[in-house]
This record gives C-alpha cells, sequence and structure tokens, in this order.
C-alpha cells in the first residue's frame, strides 16, 4: 500500500513538473517571438575607411544601387532653383486701371496735360503693366527660392517671363519715377501711383503639384550592378561607393522578401528556430539535469534571463538604441554558474546567443566572441564567496575577448602588408567594437546587485549570502550565544557535523554549516526548557507532558517566525522547519502513555508540524541534529555505542518515512552513518591523563655536555 502511495505520488508530481516547465517554454518562446523585428532585419554593418569584416559579398540578382543622400539633395535643390512657378494674369486689371486714368485726364481730375504728355504717361502704365506687378510676399517667394524664371498663365497657354522683369508696387513706382523724358512727367506720375494694381497672382495650388512632381521624377536609383558582380570583398577598406553598394542590397533584400507569402513563410521559420532552441535546453535538462525540471525556482530563473536577454537584444537592434556588444549577455551565465551549476549555465547562454543571433545580426564573430565570453566567465567563477571575484571575472571576460577579437582582425585583414606601420594597424582596427566590449565589461560588475534581486525574487541563496549568515557576530547569532549557550555550541557542534556529511554525499556544506548555526533559534525564546541550557532545576517538572511536549514543538515554530522577522533565505527557513519532520517527542510522549495509556493520549499533541525533509540538504540536518542531540545522553562513548546510536536513529527515521519524499540514496545513507560515526569518534575520543608534580620528587643531577656548564646545569 505505501509503495502505491508513494508510485502514485511520484506520478502526480511528474505531471505538474512537466506542466509546469511546458507552460514557462511556452511563455518564453511566445514573448521571444514578439519581441523580435517583425520583419527580416539582416542587414550589413557599414564603416566608411574601415576594413570590410565579413566575407566577400556578391550581388545575387541584378542590384539597383541607390544614389546617395546628398546627391539626392543636390538634384532636388537644383530642381527647386530650375523650376518656374505659375503666375495667373488678370488682364482686366490693367485695362481698367489705364481706362480710368484716361477718363480722370480728360475730366480735369489730375490737372491739364497735353494729350502728347497723357500718351506717355499712358505707355509708361502700360509698361508696367506688362512687365507685371506682383504682392510683395510673392516677390520674396520668388526672391528666396532663386527662381529665375516664371510662367504667366492666360487661359490654358502659358508664356515665360525672367523673374527680373517682375515688379511690385513699390519697385514699379520706382521705375515711373526714374523717367526723365518730359519736363511736366512727374507731376503726372505722381498720381499713377492711385492706378497701380496687382495683375500677376502666384498660383499656388498649382505650383505646388508642378514642383512635387518635377521632384518625383527624380529617380534614386543611380546603376544597375549585374547579378554576380563582386560588391566588396573582406579586409577591403569601405568607401562611399561601397557603403551605397552594400546599403543598395540591404534594402533590395528586404524589400524582395516584402511579400505576404515571404512573411509568412519568414515567421514560420523564426517561430520553429525559437522552439527548437527552447527545446534543445529542455532536453538537456531532461537528460543531464533531471532534478532541476522538479525545480521551479530554478526552471523560472532559467528561462526568465534567457527571455530578458532575448527582448533586450531586440529592442537594441530594432531602435539602433546602442551597439550589439555593449550587452553584458555574459550575466546569463555568471547567474546560473552561481544558482546552478557550470553546464546548465553555458548551455542556457547558447540558447540566448543562438536565438539573438536569428534576429539577422550579421556579424560572423559575434556568435564566436560570445560563446568565448561565456566559457570564460563560467572556468573563472567557480564559486562567488567574495565580491573581487565578480571584478575579476568581468575582467578575464573583457581581456579575453579584445584579444579574440584583436587576433580575428589581424587574421583577415588583407590589407596589411609587409611595410605597414602601426598607425595603419590601428587605423585599421574596429575601435569601436572594443569601446563596447569594454562597456559590457563594466556592465558586468552590475550582476553583483542584481544577485540580491534574484535571490528575493526566486528564493535563491548565493554563496556570499551563506558565508555573511555564517559570521557568529552576526546579531541574531550574538543573541542565541547569549541566551542559550548551550543551544549555540549543539548548533555549532551539528554544523560541524553535517558539513562532514555533505562532503561526503554531494550536499551544499556551505549551505548545512550555516543552517545549521540557525535551526535552533526558536529556542531563544524559552532556553531554560531545554536540556543542553538547564541547570540544576528542570522547569519540565512543573508541567504536564503535554505542555512540555508543545513548548519543545514551538522552537520549530518560533524558529520559522524569527527567520521571517530578520529575512533569512527560504533556504534556511525551509531546513529550520524541516529538521525534525513529522517525528515525534518520544520522551514526553513515552511519559504520558505509561501515566495516562495510549488510549487518552493524542498522538497528534505530540507530533513535530512537519513537513519531512524534501532535500538533501534538510536529510543531512535531520541526521546530523538528532544523533549529535543523542550522543549526549551516551554513559560510555565507546566506538560499539555510537556506531550502534548512530544506525538505531538514521535507521528510524528512515523506518518512520522521514526522507520518503527525499533524494538521498542508501548509498548516500551509508556514506552518512560512517561520516558520523567517525566524526562523533573524534569528538569523544579518549584523552589522557597528565601527571602531576609531587612536591618531594628527587633531583636529578645533571652533567653538562658542552666546554662550559650553563646556567641550568650550574643551579
Amino acid at each position: 500500500m505505501r509503495l502505491l502511495n508513494f508510485l502514485s505520488q511520484t506520478i502526480e508530481l511528474r505531471k505538474k513538473t512537466w506542466l509546469n516547465v511546458t507552460i514557462t517554454a511556452l511563455i518564453s518562446v511566445v514573448v521571444i517571438f514578439v519581441a523580435l523585428p517583425k520583419t527580416d532585419v539582416t542587414r550589413y554593418e557599414v564603416d566608411i575607411n574601415k576594413p570590410w569584416p565579413y566575407p566577400r559579398l556578391i550581388a545575387p540578382f541584378e542590384l539597383p544601387v541607390k544614389k546617395g543622400a546628398e546627391r539626392i539633395q543636390q538634384e532636388k535643390d537644383s530642381t527647386r532653383r530650375a523650376f518656374k512657378p505659375y503666375f495667373d494674369l488678370m488682364p482686366s486689371v490693367a485695362q481698367t486701371q489705364i481706362e480710368r486714368f484716361e477718363r480722370d485726364c480728360r475730366s480735369g481730375k489730375l490737372g491739364y496735360f497735353s494729350a502728347s504728355e497723357i500718351q506717355h504717361a499712358v505707355n509708361k502704365l502700360k509698361e508696367v503693366y506688362h512687365a507685371g506687378i506682383i504682392s510683395s510676399e510673392d516677390m520674396n517667394k520668388v526672391q528666396q527660392d532663386e527662381y529665375a524664371q516664371v510662367q504667366i498663365v492666360v487661359g490654358t497657354t502659358s508664356t515665360l517671363r525672367e523673374s527680373r522683369l517682375l515688379l511690385t508696387k513699390n519697385s514699379a513706382r520706382e521705375y515711373l519715377l526714374s523717367d526723365k523724358s518730359q519736363d511736366r512727367d512727374n507731376a503726372l506720375v505722381d498720381q499713377l501711383d492711385n492706378y497701380l494694381n496687382i495683375n500677376l497672382s502666384l498660383n499656388k495650388e498649382k505650383s505646388a503639384s508642378a514642383l512635387q512632381e518635377a521632384l518625383g521624377e527624380i529617380t534614386t536609383i543611380d546603376y544597375l550592378k549585374p547579378a554576380g558582380a563582386k560588391i566588396i570583398d573582406r579586409g577591403d577598406i569601405v568607401t562611399r561607393q561601397h557603403q551605397l553598394e552594400v546599403e543598395s542590397f540591404n534594402d533590395e533584400l528586404n524589400l524582395r522578401n516584402d511579400s505576404q507569402k515571404n512573411v509568412l513563410l519568414f515567421y514560420i521559420g523564426r517561430l520553429g528556430l525559437i522552439i527548437t532552441c527552447i527545446g534543445v535546453m529542455i532536453l538537456y535538462l531532461r537528460l543531464f539535469r533531471h532534478a532541476y525540471l522538479a525545480s521551479s525556482h530554478k526552471i523560472y530563473l532559467i528561462f526568465s534571463l534567457i527571455t530578458i536577454f532575448c527582448i533586450i537584444a531586440s529592442l537594441v537592434q530594432s531602435i539602433n538604441l546602442a551597439p550589439i556588444y555593449i550587452i553584458p549577455f555574459v550575466m546569463v551565465p555568471i547567474v546560473l554558474r552561481i544558482f546552478t551549476d557550470s553546464r546548465t549555465a553555458f548551455m542556457a547562454h547558447l540558447t540566448t546567443v543562438v536565438i539573438v543571433s536569428l534576429s539577422g545580426h550579421n556579424d560572423v564573430i559575434f556568435m564566436p566572441v560570445q560563446l568565448l565570453a561565456g566559457l570564460l566567465a563560467v572556468y573563472s567563477l567557480s564559486e562567488l564567496y567574495e565580491r573581487s571575484q565578480i571584478l575579476r571575472t568581468a575582467a578575464i571576460v573583457t581581456i579575453g575577448t579584445s584579444l579574440f577579437v584583436f587576433f580575428h582582425e589581424l587574421a583577415t585583414l588583407n590589407t596589411f602588408s609587409r611595410d605597414t606601420g602601426l598607425e595603419q594597424i590601428i587605423f585599421g582596427l574596429n575601435l569601436e567594437r572594443y569601446r563596447d566590449i569594454g562597456l559590457s565589461g563594466v556592465a558586468l560588475l552590475f550582476t553583483y546587485p542584481l544577485l540580491y534581486l534574484i535571490e528575493r525574487m526566486f528564493g535563491f541563496t548565493s554563496a556570499v549570502t551563506l558565508i555573511e549568515l555564517s559570521n557568529i557576530n552576526n546579531p541574531m547569532l550574538r543573541r542565541l550565544a547569549k541566551l542559550a549557550q548551550g543551544t549555540f555550541v549543539h548548533s555549532m557542534q551539528v554544523g560541524n557535523l553535517a558539513a562532514e556529511v555533505a562532503d561526503k554525499i554531494g550536499g551544499n556544506v556551505l549551505l548545512v554549516r550555516t543552517s545549521a548555526l540557525y535551526h535552533d533559534i526558536g529556542k531563544m525564546l524559552n532556553p531554560g526548557f531545554f536540556t543542553e541550557n538547564q541547570g540544576a532545576l528542570n522547569p519540565h517538572d512543573m508541567l504536564s507532558e503535554q505542555d512540555s511536549a508543545r513548548i519543545i514543538i514551538e522552537h520549530v515554530t518560533e524558529g520559522v517566525r524569527l527567520a521571517e522577522k530578520y529575512r533569512l533565505p527560504k533556504s534556511i527557513r525551509d531546513i529550520i522547519l524541516t529538521h525534525h519532520g513529522r517525528s515525534l517527542v518520544r520522551y514526553f510522549y513515552v511519559q504520558a502513555v505509561n501515566k495516562y495509556g495510549a488510549e487518552h493520549v493524542d498522538e497528534a499533541d505530540y507530533r513535530y508540524p512537519g513537513p519531512n525533509p524534501t532535500t538533501l540538504e534538510q536529510a543531512i540536518i535531520m541526521m546530523a541534529d538528532s544523533v549529535e542531540a543523542a550522543s549526549r545522553s551516551l554513559k560510555e562513548h565507546t566506538e560499539e555505542a555510537i556506531s550502534q546510536l548512530v544506525h538505531r536513529i538514521i535507521d528510524d527515521q528512515v523506518a518512520n518515512g522521514a526522507f520518503d519524499q527525499c533524494p538521498i540514496t542508501f548509498r548516500d545513507l551509508s556514506q552518512a552513518k560512517v561520516t558520523l560515526i567517525e566524526s562523533l569518534k573524534t569528538i569523544y575520543h579518549d584523552r589522557i591523563s597528565y601527571p602531576e608534580l609531587k612536591s618531594e620528587s628527587p633531583i636529578i643531577p645533571m652533567t653538562h655536555r658542552g666546554l662550559f656548564p650553563t646556567s641550568r646545569e650550574v643551579d
């Protein structure tokens, strides 16, 4: 029956595990797919006067090479200057004003002038209107845009006219006043000002439409490069013409992919590649790190890091926020190396880099550089015990990747000859890439504060945190040593035993040693009720067995409460909660049964709340705690007595199902027993009795062995 229950629980646990992994992976796939650019952003980055770092680029089709922006702008400016705006001629204006002038002259309204003088004034007025009078605003427009000619529209026909001939009212008046052919002209001309009116009006709508049409006729294509022609070769110094041809290739390639059928296929292909990458990561975990699949917080951390850095890379590439090398992708393996292991860290890094490469980054050394950086990070950071290790890892990664890029550039640049000088070599290097790698190394320093956030969000505990907590000057440990000195000594002893066992069977040594210091902090509230802190008076003698058991059991729940108050990591809180599992407070339970009978004693009142251990470290603490406490009750600490004690306690725990939910094997239990026995034998080894100096012991004379006696020999 027990075996069936175990099998059913195992099957149910596996179902929940795979459901959790599947949902997490699907969320990552969807988020990454949405975050990546929606179109193919396959583009070659071009830097003028820098060597071409990519392989030879051949035009796979007839390539229309576009003109440069500055050339197109020049042609537009030239078109604007050559453009002839349209002015509508209003003939009735001139006719009306001339007739009014003649009528006023005949009536004597303007004075009395001869017929020749009037005719001369009329002719001058006709000249002005023939030249054309426009508004000051239109004249400013003509002069500002440097129009050499304008088109005068009359009905459906138009004629060209020099812009310099156009007049405004002021310039027309000046023209009339400048005529000195007759003595009395000025008197008559002075009065012509009232007969000047605008007879040419700029047709803004027609002119703007015609200008746009003229600008639209400017072609952006300079020439056609035949299919199969070389665009640029690796190592060639990029010129302005190379830049135009490469940018034309980028635009034409994306334009050819911009069809509904190709976009659909592109999306299907990209989604398939993302699923494949995430699937390979899950397959790795399934084959080599199966225990991680059952740990939800580790699954969340792994896929969160992959997803977040893919999103950052996509944003950077989509909006050209910064170069791709400035992103500290190495944070992924560094963080996972600290909280998981080196292989998992590198696999997650590989998955991230491959997915980022799918977004169209064409730098051929991007992936090798990132993979090298990941390897350097993983193998330079075994365990994080000091803050300086992050700085050292950042320096190693930065220097290593910079050297790799440098040697790659030396090996691929074909522009260097035997006579090439150092300055030319430096000029040929892509210094911006080294700058970006350096900035990425600086960004790695922010990994340390990031670790704190990860610990709080995902429930992890780093080695640095455990080292800080294991300091006995910690306020909580100092309080424990002051209020319950016996418990503090017991905790130190449990830590030593547990660390030895963890080292033998592959547990986390630092975690068990630190957790052991805190596993009994709940005893601080009632230290006198626990044997290791008692003197001659035992307060349990004045309590019932049930009350005594309640106080003993409360040290677990109170310990958890204190741990939460002082914000101890979840891994330590779990060990406090499970270090007694679901065991009985046997001493008081047996006393109660003997006194009242089994039928009158509720076993639940004497049982710890649990749960039983679920991790290897929790099981180690349970064994070490029970064995260390029980060893103090032995009358003789012989090898046989210690061995029997250890075997009896651990076998009882196994028989009571304390380790049913724990990934501990019989081999681990056997090694744990041997280790505990050897450690306890060392602790309780026999000590020799030192002899006492007898008051009447005879003095043995000493003979000197040198040429002269010493002072001791003389005495």
